[in-house]
């Protein structure tokens, strides 16, 4: 194997939702990779904690601003302090979601009980919240002719995950959003920008420790549903995204673009039965 196709070196890579257990654990991993690494999160105080911690234990390619993807003109300011300290944006990873009680079905609710104004939330934090970053940084990408855009999507797009609505709503259209930018780029600028998009299965993260595990480790009901259905039994660590996007954006996929990988043991393979 050539390792030159899987070379981060010099590449400046900006990743949204920075501070979350994927993106986050990511993006320290592209950094030691030799990747330069911008970080981007809602809250300063966390931008700043990760990209000391970084600085001390990785690498001082590191930089980081508190980002609201949400935000138009903050996205605008960002991406020029980028550019000035930079000179171009190589790789942009979507890692910002999240989800909202309200915009799901509890087992003691049904869809008339959905919050509309959790819902819509939901939708903007992770579509919108998507969109906007991409057609902010992919300026870069479109002059420079060269780029690519990774995108989270989810388990809960191609399928019926019950109690997830409004994230399971957001993630679809993101996968439906990834291919069609995939085309849009490619058409337009030129097939040196790609997108695609990872469907990570079901990680331990901060938001969904409680309804995956019981305070002593074992599996909650709705733990146990998913390690039945995921063929390996287990739930994944966050390392082991870490690979196929480092291949997502390298040139070994040069010519992929348009895809939604799992990442998931199996789980959207099996269907229970």
């Amino acid at each position: 194997m050539n390792n030159s196709l899987f070379d981060l070196k010099g590449k400046v890579i900006a990743v949204t939702g920075a501070a979350g257990v994927l993106a986050g654990g990511t993006a320290k991993y592209l950094l030691k990779e030799g990747a330069t690494l911008v970080m981007l999160d809602l809250f300063q105080d966390k931008v700043d904690a990760l990209v000391a911690d970084c600085k001390a234990n990785i690498s001082e390619n590191v930089s980081g601003y508190a980002c609201n993807v949400l935000n138009q003109e903050i996205l605008d300011g960002v991406y020029a302090q980028i550019m000035a300290e930079h000179g171009r944006i190589d790789v942009l990873i979507n890692g910002a979601g999240g989800n909202m009680p309200g915009a799901t079905i509890g087992p003691d609710q049904t869809i008339f009980d959905l919050n509309l104004d959790d819902y819509d939330k939901v939708l903007a934090l992770n579509l919108k919240g998507t969109v906007m970053p991409t057609i902010t940084f992919a300026k870069a990408m479109a002059e420079q002719k060269s780029g690519c855009v990774v995108n989270f999507s989810s388990m809960s797009a191609g399928q019926a995950l019950t109690r997830v609505l409004g994230y399971s709503n957001a993630k679809g259209a993101i996968d439906n959003f990834t291919r069609w930018m995939a085309v849009e780029l490619a058409q337009k600028f030129g097939g040196g920008i790609r997108v695609n998009a990872i469907a990570p299965g079901f990680f331990v993260s901060h938001q969904n420790r409680a309804l995956l595990l019981n305070d002593d480790g074992t599996y909650t009901a709705r733990g146990t549903q998913v390690i039945n259905k995921t063929p390996m039994g287990r739930f994944g660590e966050q390392d082991e995204v870490n690979g196929c996007i480092h291949y997502l954006i390298s040139d070994a996929s040069k010519f992929v673009t348009g895809t939604v990988i799992p990442v998931d043991g199996g789980f959207s393979a099996y269907t229970g039965v």
